[in-house]
């Protein structure tokens, strides 16, 4: 079966959620929402569903008409007991999709964070790969409030929800684990006008904050991602 691969914004891929992807024998369609590409209506023989981060925020139906009939589709994959996984601004529509509160325009968190999980996280066969938690990449100014019923799994300094779940296998996960540290270097190139306004000294930090964190946010990314791509149906 083939996984479903929603992109909100340009530059923002599957990175080193894909290469563990491969690894494992998945398959993926990606369709380039930012860019006009038609949303399917159903989950049909889909996996399971990944949407992925961006720039523009949650509630931004005016520039990007595609958002309420992904939180439709979020619904649709929910509904048919597909795994659902959304990862930052993917995890903040998560949130709209099931009655969560979108909460824009906070003070920006970038870079290396470190996350801890939840007492529900560190039992979540998702979220426990975490351990007792360590550095991820961020780069967010927006968040949420917990959805009804959603199990709150993990949280920064910073940001109390960093990741949820909702029944058995649609997680919300707003820090980047699918970003290895040679997908940071690669943003730092290809968006720096985006960087560079908030943090300009990003050039000089980056090579000390990736000494400092990136193999353990690596490792870590690499395992979570291995857990959730575990809840799919087998290639």
């Amino acid at each position: 079966m083939t996984l479903l691969v929603i992109e909100n914004y340009p530059d923002a891929g599957l990175a080193a959620l894909g290469r563990t992807a491969a690894r494992m024998g998945h398959k993926w369609k990606t369709v380039r929402a930012y860019a006009g590409e038609e949303l399917p209506n159903e989950a049909g023989t889909f996996s399971g569903l990944v949407t992925l981060g961006g720039g523009q925020n949650a509630l931004a139906d005016k520039e990007y008409p595609h958002l309420p009939r992904l939180c439709d589709l979020i619904r649709t994959f929910h509904e048919a007991d597909r795994p659902v996984l959304g990862i930052c601004l993917g995890c903040q529509l998560i949130a709209r999709a099931f009655g969560g509160r979108n909460i824009l325009s906070r003070p920006i968190e970038f870079g290396w964070r470190h996350v801890t999980p939840t007492a529900e996280g560190q039992a979540d066969p998702v979220v426990s790969a975490l351990g007792k938690g360590g550095p991820l990449f961020h780069w967010h100014t927006d968040t949420v409030s917990l959805p009804e019923d959603a199990v709150h799994l993990a949280e920064s300094a910073m940001t109390p929800i960093q990741a949820f779940r909702i029944g058995r296998t649609t997680y919300a996960i707003q820090f980047h684990f699918e970003a290895a540290s040679a997908d940071v270097r690669e943003w730092s190139e290809n968006l720096a006008d985006e960087i560079l306004p908030h943090t300009p000294d990003w050039p000089e930090q980056l090579d000390e904050e990736a000494a400092r964190h990136a193999d353990k946010s690596d490792a870590l990314g690499e395992a979570i991602a291995r857990a959730w791509l575990a809840l799919l149906r087998r290639p």
